[in-house]
């Protein structure tokens, strides 16, 4: 699998969860566990692109 398609995957992915979410209900435990399914979906993509972009090894793990 090469790389851009790897984050094109995780950024659809991020996409298919916020639609699943919106069709939820309004009670507050819907909403509470939508947000947080919300934050971990698009914070995968995210933080794949920011260890893809590290410059040295050191930038890396940082």
């Amino acid at each position: 699998m090469k790389a851009n398609n790897l984050e094109d995957r995780l950024i659809q992915f991020a996409i298919d969860v916020i639609s699943v979410c919106k069709s939820l209900d309004n009670s507050f435990a819907a909403e509470h566990l939508a947000k947080q399914l919300i934050r971990s979906a698009t914070s995968s993509a995210l933080n794949y692109g920011e260890a893809r972009s590290g410059e040295s090894t050191r930038d890396f793990f940082a």
